[in-house]
């Protein structure tokens, strides 16, 4: 009876670990890689793309947060890469972005806006002649993000633990067996 509550527990808890692993690999099939994935009012962001082909140099990409946003080739061959930055006046929120290739490409995947922290300064270009001072207290912060993430991989650690827990339980039930005869 023990054992049985083992396993099940076991099993339990590798399915739990792959079905936190199933939306990581699910988000990144969209296409698009928007860096941050959370941005606030005034911070630039980057959109880029794969999906159109080794042969495409150009690409648009469109929100309701900003005019077209032209993609271009980046550093790697078949990479299209436009920046834009996040309106000052941008509600928090979600704002789905549109990525468009030739020759029928179309990819969708989503910003989230956040609310501009209480008492930061605002975000922008500029040289270091001209930047204010920065508030006591606050930090400078990446981009955040998933990137190098594979949720491939992630699913399979799941399912090799799984399979680790399954192996255990059944040497545990070998041993006890033994342990009667």
């Amino acid at each position: 009876m023990h054992i049985s509550r083992v396993v099940t527990g076991s099993a339990a808890l590798a399915l739990g670990a792959l079905a936190l692993a199933v939306p990581s690999a699910a988000a990144e099939d969209s296409g698009i890689t928007i860096s941050p994935r959370s941005a606030a009012p005034g911070q630039t962001v980057t959109v880029s793309t794969t999906a159109c082909g080794p042969d495409v140099d150009y690409g648009k990409a469109f929100s309701d947060l900003t005019s077209q946003i032209n993609l271009l080739a980046g550093d790697q061959k078949g990479t299209l890469v436009g920046t834009f930055q996040v309106p000052e006046d941008a509600a928090p929120g979600s704002s789905g972005i549109t990525v468009k290739c030739p020759p029928r490409i179309q990819m969708t995947d989503t910003l989230t806006i956040t609310p501009r922290p209480s008492g930061a300064a605002a975000a922008g270009s500029g040289s270091a002649a001209d930047a204010a001072p920065r508030p006591s207290g606050a930090i400078a912060a990446g981009s955040g993000g998933t990137a190098g993430v594979d949720g491939g991989q992630v699913a399979l650690g799941g399912v090799l633990l799984a399979g680790a827990v399954a192996g255990g339980a059944v040497k545990i039930r070998r041993r006890l067996g033994a342990a009667r005869v």
